[in-house]
């Protein structure tokens, strides 16, 4: 699928698949309206007319007036003064979501700059050749960018067909040549808010798939644990509103249909613990934040960002000198949206604890097989609640990190990347932590003492553990057991669940429900990676 630039901005799934590799183009009209903003800017210098970052200095400097002579000089230096970028570099989703928002920024035809600019970027991602970036050192917006730019103008690296090169080899390669910028480009090309845009509509495909993935194991868990089915009851649901809870609700029933297991223990309790009963509450809660997050990236998309923006016609000018490369909004929603990824990360231990507990589980002590000798998952729920720590640091606000730059200048400071970057580390902590309770409740299911079937959804899901994952018996390192489960939660979607409306509330009673014996033997084995294995992520290609 090839995403065209026209009219219309692109939205987030649009940057997303982008940064999955696919192409990136411009249509006719958006190119003659970037030529239009870069002939506004044109007339701004001709006529002398006070502009920030076109005949100004910047930050503190911008009541320093630049001659003409020394526009050029003035672009070429911000994008060597602001290139201070430190730790790993970004990833290549990440970098290539980076670059799609950008240009989908100067598209608008309000950033002013030439549309051989806009033309290199795509270049190098038509290329796959893609600036190095490193992750770090931001405290809004200005230091990815910077790095993406050298490569236009001939510095910088590059990683390319596994290869890192200088910027202007790079080029050479291409058959491009590196661009002499001109007046306000060297500013437009590293101010407003792609870097945070671009990273969050990562943020946001990964965080739905993971909510997917949520729904899908906390199934397995519940069935394993005796769940009582009353919990998803839609009537009951519908007392809260909320469309995420009725979302989670409707899809729990469809994934626990004709469950034998829940069927038997149906009245076994009053009510679940919390980590149970509340899955449509939190996963639903959850969901509706991500809702909430993907209007405000599409507005963002939608938005013009730079500072200053340009606008008019070449015989009335206007600049528009404020705040708008800030990223205020978008700052807010990353916070939040780690919060929630957090907090069902953080329930998901938790039910992770009850099935390793035959305190609670009524299963074998840490569901290891057999018992005594054997520790079973005993450690990886350690890891899990380390995890759930890391995540709760991590998801404290970035946006009230605040600070001071720019000699006063700049003196709050929204911190929008860094929120960006945090929820993309929360997201991947939390796909850890389900992948460790998928393993447990496919290993619960072995060691199951009630003689039922489970339901379709979860049978499904089961299969699809075990057709890479065999029963573990501590015969292995269960870290590797950890990375596949890791790979399947962050690399893909869990089976699709049948039409929620469609799925009675409760399962059928136990006597309906064909009877299967306990799995005592061990599932065909699979491959297994490495625990260091390559997946998304905020830093490293």
């Amino acid at each position: 699928m090839t995403v065209i630039r026209s009219e219309a901005p692109l939205v987030w799934r649009e940057i997303a698949a982008v940064a999955a590799g696919a192409p990136l183009q411009l249509s006719p009209g958006t190119e003659a309206r970037i030529r239009g903003a870069r002939a506004i800017v044109e007339q701004i210098v001709a006529r002398g007319i006070r502009a920030y970052g076109v005949n100004t200095g910047v930050g503190a400097l911008c009541d320093v007036v630049v001659s003409p002579a020394q526009q050029h000089e003035l672009s070429h230096n911000i994008l060597m003064s602001h290139a201070v970028g430190v730790g790993a570099p970004l990833g290549k989703e990440e970098t290539r979501a980076i670059m799609a928002a950008a240009i989908n920024n100067y598209a608008h035809g309000g950033s002013g700059v030439r549309v051989e600019i806009v033309a290199q970027l795509a270049a190098l991602l038509e290329a796959d050749c893609l600036p190095e970036v490193p992750a770090f050192g931001s405290v809004g917006y200005l230091s990815h960018m910077a790095h993406i730019a050298l490569v236009c103008v001939g510095a910088g690296h590059v990683r390319w067909r596994g290869e890192r090169l200088g910027g202007a080899e790079a080029l050479e390669r291409l058959g491009l040549a590196p661009l002499a910028l001109e007046a306000k480009e060297g500013l437009s090309l590293v101010n407003g808010t792609p870097c945070v845009t671009g990273l969050a509509a990562l943020a946001l495909e990964r965080a739905q798939r993971l909510l997917d993935w949520a729904d899908a194991v906390a199934a397995m868990s519940f069935e394993n644990l005796g769940g009582q089915i009353a919990a998803f009851d839609a009537q009951s649901l519908a007392f809260r509103v909320s469309p995420g809870l009725a979302r989670v609700g409707a899809r729990m029933r469809a994934a626990l249909a004709q469950s034998g297991l829940l069927a038997a223990a149906l009245g076994r309790r009053t009510q679940d613990p919390l980590s149970m009963r509340t899955i449509p509450h939190v996963h639903g809660a959850a969901r509706d934040v991500l809702a909430a997050t993907e209007e405000v990236v599409n507005r963002e998309l939608a938005s013009t960002t730079d500072n200053p923006i340009v606008d008019g016609t070449p015989d009335a000018p206007r600049v528009f000198s404020q705040a708008h490369a800030v990223g205020a909004s978008i700052a807010l929603a990353m916070d939040s949206l780690a919060t929630a990824v957090a907090q069902v990360a953080a329930m998901a231990e938790r039910r992770l604890d009850r099935l390793v507990n035959p305190l609670v589980s009524g299963l074998p002590a840490f569901l290891a097989y057999p018992g005594g000798t054997h520790s079973g998952f005993m450690i990886a729920q350690y890891t899990a609640a380390s995890l759930v720590a890391q995540n709760r640091r991590d998801a404290a606000p970035a946006s009230l990190d605040g600070g001071v730059t720019s000699g006063l200048q700049e003196d709050h400071l929204c911190h929008a990347t860094p929120a960006a970057l945090k929820a993309l580390a929360v997201i991947e902590n939390s796909s850890r932590i389900l992948g460790i309770e998928l393993l447990a409740a496919a290993q619960a299911y072995d060691l199951q003492p009630v003689a039922a079937v489970r339901a379709d959804y979860t049978q499904t899901l089961y299969g699809q553990i075990r057709s890479v994952v065999p029963t573990y018996r501590d015969d292995r390192p269960l870290a590797g057991d950890m990375s596949v489960a890791f790979r399947m939660i962050a690399g893909g979607s869990p089976p699709p669940l049948p039409d929620p409306q469609a799925a009675p509330c409760t399962p059928e009673p136990l006597a309906s429900c064909a009877l299967q014996p306990p799995l005592q033997g061990v599932a065909t084995p699979g491959t297994h990676a490495s625990a260091n294995e390559e997946m998304p992520g905020a830093v490293g290609h």
